[in-house]
């Protein structure tokens, strides 16, 4: 007998519709949980990714809703970006066509899946209702001197022809078609999220339930360094070199200066000297690699030499300056001072380019190696050598006291510095929030009145993927009149990169219908803050850190009372087929509509779980998939065989099986749990089961297999959803074993095992154990000494 998943699936999912079974409302009575998944950019089809994300998701909210919760899940579209142009360009068609039919198109396959969205608060953020508050988030920063436009070299995708923040390139590439990366002097506008960087660093302490690889990568990103600006005079000149250094006590034994390509002094450096050509062509190189690789201790360290020369200023002794590929502008001053002996970085680079090593730090109780014979750089604590009035002390009072001088002599300053650089949003493509500002000859930069927003996107535009942004050539967007002077004015045609679009969104999806503002403040203090969040590794930066900084200016805006936006995160890990990532370029996608067709939603959602943790990688294997069906199918056929009451036993083992799986649920062991509902499953089919029996596992079954576990639940005789049934409880008294196992020892060592009751006395126990057959051969006819009872574990017998 199997179960007909292809009715059954499409007769629940109508019901749910029908009763509006996900509607979420405020009910201050009700303890609330709001659930939420990373919305996904609507590509038109679901893959596997989207399953595992959702499916877990869905079985947290459901699992909440039996537990008696008021659950908030919302769905909704990250709309916004440039492959909608691409495919607008491809297809000849329109970014917002294209972007709807690929909505409507993951909207179907979405509810296929059985998934409890309340689809009543449903965003896209492509509509105009969604970004005219993009645009009053921005105006209200730009009151706040948080908004600004400041001309800089900016990472230019030639292929998209728009910028890029640093972190979407990914070596040395643009991070959505893959195309090498240039630098381009633009105009652009910027976000002060470094104004926050102290609050984003702190807060991290509060985020007890994300996962510590997430918080060490925000950690990391924001990058605090506590340490010594010195400044290096170049030679022959007034100018200097400002470097960054944590570890001043290494002062001495700089021998050479090392700067970013990308600083603002190496034009000035390298022109009209001999090494000018190289050092560009180098720089253009370097530009266009990965960071991650370029600041990689072991990896060969490359760089051309500037033909200058700076003065150390606790020695007056001339050092060379460099350009290198290992020195970062975002890290410090974009210079540093290279203390080769001290640092292995500097020490490949100095025995790449055989530049001069001096030890200034040897360890306390053993002598180092002269410098020429150093294998590597030797970074441990010691005492100061080769350090002029600061030799014989400790390297770490050296630090404190070495800065101190510095700055009592005016050759340094003791500062703190950040790696975080302010966001650039400024994107130069049409299917984006416009940018809210005008440019008038005579007065300048001016906002956009709130009373005129949204400022709409043009409904067509010419796309040839060439030449900057298409809103340049709609004139009807471009010219309009200036609203101080009433004189002729320009609109920006730049448009907000889309991470601005999605670090809000959780607060809009509390009231979507809401005219007033970006989201009703009442019902924001009602579901805020989001309990769950969940979604990829690859969001640990980008969109994780933006949200963070949007909550924190929404807070100092009067809005919000909560300083972090989400309390539970959970990062899932990628399906993988064939060992790698699935991908449309590698051939190797399994599509879920065909295993849907084959197997049913609730078979593939049992899969997903089962298959492995939430947090690590998932191998795709059907065979799985045909024995989750196999599994529902046992499962189904138990209601032809119910007894008309279940024994004891059964009975014990479900009451262990309901506490099991309550702990395994609340810990998003998904996996674990199901097998535990199996080991049910097998016992049920050695004991039997009454009806009362088999309906708890059906309940327990509800959340991954929604489906099916409704249907059961109706053939059962109940009337309402299973889903107001309420999670079944266990009694505590019947998890209690009557007998355990006793280990058997003589003189320490284990002679043999027997079962016994809970609760028999010693002198019974002895009794008990003095007739076992295994033991009687390793006593050897001799009395015990002694007789050592731990109870309900184990006796030792002393000969």
């Amino acid at each position: 007998m199997y179960y007909n998943f292809k009715e059954i699936e499409k007769k629940w999912q109508k019901k749910w519709q029908d009763a509006h079974a996900f509607r979420a409302q405020v009910d201050p009575k009700r303890k609330k949980y709001y659930l939420l998944e990373m919305f996904p950019y609507p590509s038109g089809k679901i893959h596997m990714g989207h399953v595992r994300n959702y499916t877990i998701g869905d079985v947290a909210g459901r699992f909440k809703t039996l537990e008696g919760y008021n659950v908030m899940h919302p769905m909704g579209f990250d709309a916004f970006g440039q492959p909608a142009e691409n495919a607008a360009i491809k297809n000849k068609t329109k970014p917002a066509d294209w972007t709807h039919k690929c909505i409507k198109e993951m909207e179907t396959e979405l509810k296929k899946m059985g998934f409890s969205y309340d689809w009543e608060r449903e965003v896209s953020t492509c509509e105009s209702d969604y970004y005219k508050w993009n645009q009053w988030i921005f105006l209200k920063m730009l009151e706040r001197g948080l908004a600004y436009k400041k001309a800089s070299s900016v990472n230019w995708c030639p292929s998209c022809q728009t910028t890029l923040a640093n972190e979407e390139v990914i070596d040395g590439a643009c991070w959505r078609c893959h195309a090498e990366v240039e630098q381009k002097d633009l105009e652009q506008w910027y976000l002060k999220i470094s104004e926050y960087k102290e609050r984003l660093l702190e807060d991290l302490s509060q985020l007890k339930n994300w996962p510590p690889r997430v918080l060490a990568m925000q950690s990391n990103w924001i990058g605090k360094s506590s340490g010594v600006d010195i400044y290096f005079r170049l030679k022959n000149s007034d100018k200097s070199i400002p470097v960054f250094t944590t570890r001043v006590d290494t002062i001495f034994g700089a021998t050479y200066i090392v700067l970013a390509p990308e600083h603002p002094l190496v034009k000035d450096l390298i022109k009209g000297t001999p090494q000018e050509k190289e050092a560009q062509e180098f720089i253009k190189k370097v530009i266009a690699e990965s960071k991650v690789v370029r600041s990689a201790s072991d990896v060969k360290k490359e760089g051309v030499f500037t033909g200058s020369f700076a003065v150390n200023p606790i020695n007056n002794e001339e050092v060379p300056v460099w350009i290198a590929d290992y020195v970062l502008m975002e890290y410090g001053t974009g210079a540093i001072m290279a203390v080769p002996t001290h640092d292995q970085r500097d020490f490949l680079f100095a025995k790449e380019h055989r530049l001069p090593m001096r030890i200034v730090i040897k360890p306390k109780d053993s002598p180092l190696k002269p410098a020429d014979d150093l294998s590597e750089a030797y970074e441990g604590d010691g005492v100061q050598i080769n350090s002029g009035e600061f030799n014989g002390l400790n390297n770490q009072e050296a630090k404190i006291k070495i800065a101190q001088w510095m700055e009592a002599k005016g050759i340094g300053r003791i500062q703190t510095h950040f790696r975080l650089r302010d966001w650039l949003i400024s994107r130069q493509r049409y299917w984006g929030t416009p940018i809210p500002v005008i440019y008038c000859p005579d007065c300048g930069i001016v906002p956009v009145a709130y009373k005129d927003l949204p400022v709409k996107l043009p409904a067509s535009a010419p796309f040839t993927g060439e030449g900057g942004s298409p809103l340049n050539k709609v004139k009807k967007f471009v010219e309009v009149k200036c609203p101080k002077c009433k004189g002729k004015a320009s609109r920006e045609t730049d448009t907000m990169a889309t991470f601005f679009d999605s670090s809000w969104y959780f607060l809009r999806f509390c009231s979507p219908e809401f005219k007033e503002a970006p989201f009703d403040a009442g019902e924001a203090k009602y579901w805020m803050v989001v309990d769950q969040y969940i979604g990829g590794i690859e969001h640990a930066i980008l969109h994780l850190l933006y949200s963070r900084f949007f909550t924190k200016f929404f807070q100092d805006m009067g809005m919000i009372d909560f300083t972090e936006p989400f309390d539970k995160l959970l990062t899932q890990g990628m399906v993988l087929k064939d060992g790698e990532v699935m991908s449309k370029s590698k051939g190797n996608i399994v599509d879920p509509d065909s295993m849907i067709k084959n197997y049913g939603a609730d078979a593939l959602r049992l899969f997903i779980l089962f298959a492995a943790p939430p947090e690590t990688e998932l191998e795709w294997d059907e065979r799985g998939l045909e024995g989750a069906f196999k599994y529902l199918n046992r499962v189904w056929r138990i209601q032809e065989n119910l007894k008309g009451k279940a024994d004891q036993e059964i009975i014990k083992i479900l009451h262990r099986t309901i506490k099991k799986v309550s702990e395994d649920f609340a810990g998003f062991k998904f996996n674990t749990a199901l097998a535990s509902l199996m080991e049910l499953t097998n016992a049920i089919y050695q004991n039997g089961a009454d009806k009362e029996v088999f309906s708890r596992l059906v309940i327990m079954l509800s959340p991954i297999a929604p489906h099916f576990s409704e249907e059961l639940w109706q053939i059962l005789g109940n009337k309402e959803s299973i889903f107001k049934a309420g999670w079944p409880k266990y009694d505590p008294d019947l998890l209690v074993e009557e007998s355990v196992t006793l280990v058997i020892q003589v003189n320490g060592k284990v002679r043999s095992k027997i079962q016994v009751g809970r609760d028999t006395p010693d002198d019974k126990l002895k009794e008990l154990v003095l007739k076992d057959e295994k033991l009687l051969a390793w006593l050897e006819g001799k009395s015990p000494k002694k007789f050592i009872v731990v109870p309900q574990k184990l006796v030792n017998i002393v000969l």
